[in-house]
């Protein structure tokens, strides 16, 4: 079960505090994970990916965000240490990855674009070997090419980009896959559950689903964290703070970054959470997936 951690903030956050300073970081997370689900493979130790956006954009810039990936594991690489402490970003996806399927390469590197959307995934696609077939089928050909590794993942994403109603569309609403996967478990009588936390953004906007194809299993953790600031203390200690009233912060995570237990909420299963925040306002829908 991989692990991530989604951020959008009014202004530009130092990647640092969000992936290698605090005590349970997402690269601390890779090795000492406290919520996930399967414990066979308790490291996450397959690769990582982030994916930011800058912080001036313009025509010559573009709107597509920067990629950072590697296969190695996350708190082994020197240069996501020296990225994380020079770059700023008012939007982040940071993961770390566990194989549950696709080769170790760094095609199969979570967060994957197109243009200017962003996508990751924890959790897998129930026996996609069965249904990637038709999957890809109800692809169009643009769509179709999109995919670089063999993960379930990035299919998944292929099939949501296939959901939006104009892929190129300037504005962003956001897509529901899941019951088209779910029929085609259904056509290929699959029991086993899927688990589909999705973490999809346009660079002004996060949306977030925990979901899973059961009425009887539990879904992949996740939880947010609404506030306007995170302060570090020395050790790796983060609190939150509502010291500046003009800053405002959604984030999203597989597990909390801080051990404060009241910052945080959880997702409700099933539920899909979009995140918007500016300089005065702070909002965050919560709505019920079937």
């Amino acid at each position: 079960m991989c692990r991530v951690v989604a951020v959008k903030s009014t202004t530009p956050i130092q990647l640092a505090h969000l992936l290698t300073r605090p005590r349970h970081s997402i690269i601390n997370q890779a090795f000492d994970s406290r919520l996930r689900l399967d414990l066979r493979r308790p490291i996450n130790g397959d690769g990582f990916g982030v994916g930011w956006y800058g912080s001036v954009v313009g025509e010559r810039l573009g709107h597509q965000p920067c990629l950072f990936k590697s296969i190695t594991p996350a708190w082994n690489n020197s240069n996501l240490n020296r990225i994380a402490e020079k770059t700023k970003s008012p939007l982040v996806f940071g993961h770390v990855r566990a194989t549950t399927a696709g080769s170790l390469s760094q095609d199969n590197c979570h967060p994957w674009s197109y243009e200017k959307i962003m996508f990751m995934h924890n959790g897998g696609i129930a026996e996609f070997d069965k249904i990637k077939r038709k999957l890809q089928a109800s692809l169009s050909d643009e769509l179709f090419l999109v995919p670089q590794g063999n993960t379930d993942s990035e299919w998944a994403f292929a099939l949501y980009l296939s959901k939006l109603p104009d892929v190129h569309a300037r504005e962003f609403s956001p897509a529901k896959p899941f019951e088209h996967l779910n029929e085609l478990a259904r056509e290929a009588n699959i029991t086993e559950p899927s688990l589909l936390n999705f973490f999809v953004t346009d660079g002004s906007t996060i949306v977030a689903s925990r979901y899973i194809s059961s009425k009887y299993d539990e879904a992949a953790s996740l939880l947010s964290l609404c506030h306007p600031r995170s302060e570090y203390a020395p050790g790796g200690h983060y609190r939150m703070s509502k010291s500046d009233k003009r800053e405002n912060i959604i984030m999203v995570a597989s597990e909390p970054l801080t051990f404060e237990k009241a910052d945080w909420m959880e997702i409700k299963m099933n539920t899909l959470i979009g995140g918007h925040v500016t300089c005065r306002t702070q909002a965050v829908t919560l709505a019920m997936l079937k």
